[in-house]
């Protein structure tokens, strides 16, 4: 295809994407009022789970045939995306509150992670070990905490009754072909979007890794981002940040613990930066719950989010 087909399909792919993460949205929503769920269970599962799902489908592929920077990039670049650019424009729609809970439980385990990850892809520093590589074993540990964490989120799914009285109820086989309709859409557009931003990049002369940390992750979270966008929106704060919480732990402990226990995936040292700039961004998020406005991402906050993705777009030029 030609440049500008590429560029049709990347701007159709986005307009069906706000279509998708709309219908998302307000299945998620309908359903979690309906079956008396609280919406950050619904964040957490359902809607991370399905926004996620483009990171799923280009890691499984490059896994497979041992893309192993586009494997970790997409990941690593996909979770500091979410934070600092989805976290940043979701808060300047509009601020949003945080449950206590998300606070002391969700954000530190998805922190968690992040260092785990960190310990578990520096064998030669750790182990001593010849080479860096997230092996089948990490793959199963990473999948052991991804069950305990689905364990712990259907136990608070019904700790907390719905609060947002103007959630349109809709019917339940609606509610569910929404959800499935907004998960599809956005798992077919993410890819051409993604498929396209690849080709347009390369036609500019842009490395693979560079690619997949800014490129690729980016696009694979474009899904995230409509979702989040929306829910902000709505002000249904409770899918737009469970969204971006439950996405992050899903990247790490489902996507690259199934993708390692398929195939071991070599690791190049250069990107530990990356996962400390994963894991500060986390950090930030946790130290935001205490600053200003309690359990609350405000706007000043939202744009030191954004400034931060900025910097770290600016190192990833310099870097490549």
């Amino acid at each position: 295809m030609n440049t500008l087909s590429q560029i049709l399909i990347f701007v159709g792919s986005f307009i069906i994407l706000l279509k998708a993460a709309d219908f998302l949205v307000s299945g998620a929503s309908s359903f979690a009022k309906r079956m008396k769920v609280s919406e950050i269970a619904i964040g957490l599962t359902i809607v991370s789970f399905g926004t996620s799902m483009p990171e799923f489908v280009v890691n499984l592929y490059s896994s497979i045939t041992g893309h192993n920077e586009i494997v970790f990039g997409n990941v690593i670049g996909s979770n500091i995306f979410n934070i600092f650019l989805i976290l940043g424009v979701a808060g300047l729609i509009n601020p949003l509150r945080v449950q206590k809970n998300t606070t002391w439980k969700e954000i530190p385990f998805a922190l968690f992670t992040s260092i785990l990850l960190l310990v578990l892809v520096n064998d030669v520093f750790i182990d001593g070990g010849s080479v860096n590589v997230l092996s089948r074993i990490d793959g199963i540990v990473l999948l052991i905490f991804f069950v305990m964490f689905i364990i712990y989120t259907i136990n608070i799914a019904k700790v907390h009754s719905i609060e947002s009285s103007d959630i349109k109820e809709m019917a339940f086989a609606k509610a569910v072909i929404f959800i499935l309709l907004g998960i599809a859409g956005l798992g077919v557009a993410g890819k051409f979007l993604t498929d396209s931003a690849v080709f347009l990049s390369r036609q500019m002369g842009v490395s693979e890794k560079f690619i997949s940390f800014t490129v690729i992750a980016a696009g694979t979270s474009m899904p995230e981002l409509a979702t989040s966008a929306v829910a902000a929106y709505k002000r249904n704060s409770d899918i737009s940040v469970g969204n971006i919480i439950g996405s992050n732990i899903f990247n790490v402990l489902f996507i690259l613990g199934f993708g390692s226990v398929i195939k071991d995936a070599k690791f190049m040292t250069v990107m530990n930066s990356d996962i400390l700039v994963m894991t500060v961004a986390t950090m930030m998020l946790f130290a935001t719950m205490f600053v200003g406005q309690s359990h609350t991402i405000e706007k000043k906050q939202s744009f030191l989010f954004l400034l931060s993705y900025i910097a770290y777009t600016v190192y990833l030029i310099i870097r490549r």
